[in-house]
């Protein structure tokens, strides 16, 4: 009942770091950072700065998890542990392709000594300096994510008309195998209601395929020996792949989602323009320091008494990263003057 537990845990923080605007918000991030290269780099150490310029939103959740003053989670080292689906710094000497866990980074060089602890109790194999194999529950905790992305972006893209019912049942029936029926299926006059049917269902399958390869495959994952995803090996692998293909093709590139992530890459980097040079007291304006003032009193205090650049910058990129898609709007629209008291 632990591995239930500890896996749904850390299932549902395992997003709490990611940015707004999803992927174009971590590069708009990554590449605020190396645009202004000549300006920043010289503030930072090298590993430090590769954090900058390759913003993680799993190495984020890591931080936030584990920051000063969010003591109300209190997670245990095995939920910690199976949150962290890359157990590794940002910049390593080797990336030991084509192991799942190296592929990419889950700590920031601000948590590095807490995940060496982490490693440290539980016992976790190390595989060279500063990088680790997965704790086995990571697998399952992957293999969660994997499911329900590709099942329920699917469902989605049926509800907004942009796959099709005959498609979407085919796929889900792949799945599903012998348990599905589809006489049963007639029988529900609502099609919205069929997917959902076949959804559950399908989740459900394809969480026993996943079980049992991780059964099957524990001692492997123990030894460090086994460091593929779950969802690649299961029997429904290539169904799972074939659904990545059309959501991609007709959802992630579907016109109005290219259009927010447009959008929200400009937001995201306009709000590190806004704030970052205060933050890292270099070349300081007087528009600077008012827009500083917009930041919450936490924020404020955190980049005003931190103990280096890093840590300031790091603050920042907390408040920022923690913004939801209408709040970073929000901000945006009172930084451009598109958005004024009174005048909304």
């Amino acid at each position: 009942n632990d591995f239930g537990v500890i896996t749904a845990s850390a299932s549902l923080a395992h997003d709490i770091g990611n940015p707004p605007f999803g992927h174009s918000g971590e590069d708009a991030i990554s590449d605020y950072f190396i645009s202004n290269a000549d300006k920043y780099q010289s503030n930072f150490s090298e590993l430090e700065w590769e954090d900058l310029c390759s913003f993680e939103g799993n190495a984020q959740g890591f931080r936030l998890l584990n920051k000063s003053g969010y003591q109300g989670l209190k997670l245990t080292a095995p939920t910690l542990a199976a949150f962290t689906k890359y157990p590794r710094p940002s910049k390593v000497a080797d990336k030991m392709k084509p192991r799942r866990s190296q592929k990419k980074y889950g700590y920031f060089q601000s948590e590095k000594e807490t995940f060496q602890s982490l490693a440290d109790q539980l016992g976790m194999k190390a595989l060279s300096d500063n990088q680790w194999a997965r704790h086995p529950l990571a697998f399952l905790v992957e293999a969660a994510d994997d499911i329900c992305y590709n099942i329920i972006d699917l469902e989605d893209g049926f509800n907004l008309g942009l796959i099709n019912h005959t498609d979407t049942v085919d796929f889900m029936a792949q799945i599903i195998g012998s348990s599905y029926q589809p006489d049963k299926l007639k029988s529900i006059p609502s099609k919205i209601e069929q997917i959902a049917l076949l959804r559950a269902l399908a989740i459900g399958s394809l969480i026993q395929e996943s079980v049992s390869l991780f059964l099957d495959n524990e001692e492997a994952m123990l030894s460090g020996e086994f460091d593929t995803s779950l969802a690649d090996l299961i029997p429904s692998a290539s169904v799972l792949g074939e659904i990545q293909k059309v959501s991609i093709a007709k959802i992630y590139r579907a016109k109005e989602v290219l259009e927010i992530e447009a959008a929200g890459f400009n937001i995201v980097h306009l709000l590190l323009d806004s704030f970052v040079p205060v933050a890292i007291g270099k070349e300081v304006s007087i528009k600077d320091k008012i827009r500083f003032r917009l930041l919450p009193e936490d924020t404020k205090y955190e980049i005003e008494h931190a103990p280096n650049t890093y840590s300031a910058v790091r603050y920042l990129l907390d408040f920022i990263s923690g913004m939801t898609d209408r709040n970073a709007m929000s901000l945006y629209r009172k930084i451009t003057g598109i958005s004024l008291p009174g005048n909304r």
